[in-house]
């Protein structure tokens, strides 16, 4: 089936970026995956080659257009290679929606030319020990001063991904308490400088998978935060957070699906190669099958993150929707990569090879942005049930 998702535009950026990959990424790869993070100065490389400010107004330094698809091809590439750029996607997918929705005009020319260069690299932080996908649970807060210039920030964040490398982190913490009728009113969003005095990040954490993305523990002990930097309006952060969750998970289902193309690549590579018995293993009945299945798959998710990818540029991607992508494709990337995996025999469990570190790095992928129970409560009341 002939795809209609990407121009010429977008292939060309693809050639930039596989070019690009095989020059700077591949050849140290080894060398981050052992150092479990990207080092800082990669992102000023990103910011060079304008991966940063493609959805950035022109008169901040971007290229000013409006659409995901740019970073649709990157989930491709990336994934084809079995490379991941560090913790900037954080800083594209989620961190900018919230600076373009909710920064002021003044504040967006302090961010954004210096988010476009990587001289300042963007986190968000949410989850607190303890809370989980409870985000109307969350203990930090940020209380006014008494003359009004700035707040006070106390409490800590967890599993914060990009958090090591990060300028500047969009912390969600309450200004007021939640209501009887109401839970979730009372969280504010800040922009906050990582150089703030009382600002610490903790543990950087050890996961299963995603090594070279930084993922850390922040810690605020009477942070000072200018009141110039509360992003929105002080108790509707939730309500903001809300409202940028289809674009996270439709990253996650793009992300995913790429994940899963990618695996039937390595696999078909590998089974070419290996011999067994006198002959190639592609040349056995079980090969065969297998990865056809795996294709069949894969051509049934990336029908569903395309559709995904032109309802979101078209701004018409309902949580729902989005839910259901994010459900089908995490899923299918699951199925589909374990297979694969299977194929690769004993070497398929070596992280020398690329299926092994998908292996990893696809497992969060039905945890974070919402867990599969969650996606499939949300298709559930969309139904009406």
């Amino acid at each position: 089936m002939r795809r209609t998702v990407f121009n010429e535009d977008h292939e060309a950026f693809r050639e930039t970026i596989r070019a690009f990959i095989e020059a700077e990424v591949v050849p140290v790869y080894d060398e981050w995956f052992a150092a479990g993070q990207a080092p800082r100065d990669f992102y000023y490389k990103l910011g060079e080659l304008g991966i940063f400010g493609i959805n950035v107004p022109e008169e901040f330094g971007g290229a000013g257009l409006d659409s995901h698809k740019f970073e649709a091809v990157l989930y491709e590439e990336t994934a084809r290679a079995g490379v991941q750029f560090g913790g900037s996607g954080v800083h594209v997918l989620l961190a900018l929606p919230y600076i373009k929705m909710l920064a002021t005009d003044e504040q967006k020319k302090r961010y954004l030319p210096k988010f476009v260069t990587g001289e300042e690299m963007w986190a968000i932080a949410m989850t607190e020990p303890g809370t989980g996908s409870d985000l109307a649970g969350m203990k930090s807060t940020a209380k006014l001063s008494e003359d009004g210039t700035h707040y006070v920030l106390n409490g800590a964040k967890t599993f914060i991904t990009g958090g090591v490398h990060a300028d500047r982190v969009i912390v969600c913490a309450r200004t007021s308490a939640p209501t009887a009728e109401d839970r979730r009113h009372g969280i504010s969003l800040f922009a906050v400088d990582t150089k703030s005095e009382g600002y610490s990040v903790g543990r950087k954490l050890d996961k299963l998978g995603l090594k070279t993305s930084d993922t850390a523990e922040l810690a605020f002990v009477d942070v000072k935060v200018p009141v110039e930097d509360l992003l929105g309006e002080e108790n509707k952060g939730f309500y903001y957070l809300g409202h940028n969750l289809a674009s996270e998970r439709w990253g996650i289902a793009f992300g995913a699906y790429a994940q899963a193309k990618a695996a039937v690549r390595f696999a078909k590579q590998y089974v070419q190669e290996r011999t067994v018995f006198g002959k190639p293993v592609a040349h056995f009945q079980n090969t065969k099958f297998e990865l056809a299945a795996c294709q069949a798959e894969v051509d049934a998710a990336e029908a569903v993150a395309d559709r995904a990818t032109e309802a979101l540029d078209a701004g018409e991607l309902t949580p729902a929707e989005a839910a259901s992508a994010k459900l089908f494709c995490t899923e299918v990337a699951h199925r589909v990569i374990d297979r694969c995996l299977q194929l690769h025999g004993g070497y398929g469990y070596m992280n020398e090879y690329p299926i092994a570190r998908l292996y990893a790095d696809n497992r969060v992928n039905r945890i974070y942005g919402g867990t599969s129970e969650i996606m499939k409560t949300i298709i559930a009341k969309d139904m009406g049930l």
